[in-house]
């Protein structure tokens, strides 16, 4: 992010949340499941499928994860019960990775055999550099206690990402492909848009290559157009990859892809902690954050 960028999004977290609310809800459902709800039961209307996520991270007590924990149990009984075309993304930080994995490991069991009695998928979402390890070694001890309805993601703004997805191909696992959402040091990721792009689209080759199942998850039209080639050249079927977006972003796209006979997936993501999680947003698109302060600023004109 350059100078300019992080001084605006800076600005953006001294403004009192209510101004930035009626901009950050274009990303969120609501802050209730039955909000969610509705919207997954919109997408798949449109014949796209959903991801459902609870907002929030950095769980600080044992009593917080497990609350969490019940919270996405609550959305693999809702999707259930409305028989939605939707599946579950946990963030490990929220169910207790930082705190003790013993208990993260357990949280994340429980939520998976509830899930498999369902039929049903979680996706283990990818949080700060940090967490990275942590995450894969959950990962692959999960799947070696013979869950298969659960994945993970790799950020391909990550140096490390290569190195990741030869492990992963090793356990044939079902990858989300995202370029990245955290701001990391250069040491540890790749900073300019070229190398990001050059790099998902080396990984997203090597897993295709490998016959895993991929979540292709980009707003990035150029990227999405490699995509296509990458498919077609590679005589992927259309069972074994899907692209992914998230809520609020290029829904022109989005109905372009499902429009050219693509699986496409929306997260959708919900919760009292939508702040955190609009930030970031903000991060990844400076054009909006420039929008929201010079709307905000003129109306106080």
């Amino acid at each position: 992010m350059n100078p300019v960028d992080h001084l605006m999004v800076s600005a953006m977290e001294l403004l009192p949340r209510r101004w930035v609310r009626p901009f950050a809800m274009r990303y969120i459902a609501g802050e209730k499941l039955s909000d969610a709800v509705s919207w997954v039961k919109r997408l798949n209307s449109d014949a796209m499928m959903g991801t459902l996520d609870v907002l929030g991270e950095n769980s600080k007590t044992k009593e917080d994860t497990l609350l969490a924990a019940k919270a996405c149990q609550r959305v693999l009984q809702a999707i259930d019960e409305h028989h939605l075309n939707a599946n579950l993304s946990v963030k490990l930080t929220q169910l207790g990775l930082q705190i003790d994995q013993e208990l993260c490991h357990s949280n994340v069991r429980e939520i998976l055999g509830i899930a498999k009695a369902y039929t049903n998928f979680v996706r283990m979402d990818m949080e700060d550099s940090s967490t990275t390890s942590a995450t894969l070694d959950l990962y692959e001890r999960i799947r070696s206690e013979g869950f298969e309805n659960t994945g993970v993601v790799i950020q391909a703004s990550l140096r490390r990402s290569e190195q990741d997805v030869k492990r992963l191909i090793e356990m044939e696992a079902n990858v989300r492909l995202c370029k990245g959402a955290y701001v990391e040091p250069e040491a540890l990721a790749f900073n300019s848009r070229e190398e990001i792009r050059l790099n998902y689209l080396k990984l997203l080759k090597m897993l295709l290559g490998a016959k895993c199942y991929v979540g292709i998850a980009t707003h990035d039209e150029f990227l999405v157009r490699k995509a296509y080639q990458s498919i077609q050249d590679m005589k992927i079927e259309k069972a074994d990859y899907e692209f992914q977006m998230l809520l609020g972003v290029k829904p022109v796209l989005r109905r372009s892809i499902v429009a050219d006979g693509h699986r496409l997936r929306v997260y959708v993501p919900f919760g009292e902690h939508w702040y955190t999680y609009s930030l970031r947003r903000f991060q990844e698109n400076p054009r909006m954050t420039r929008y929201i302060l010079r709307t905000l600023f003129s109306r106080k004109e």
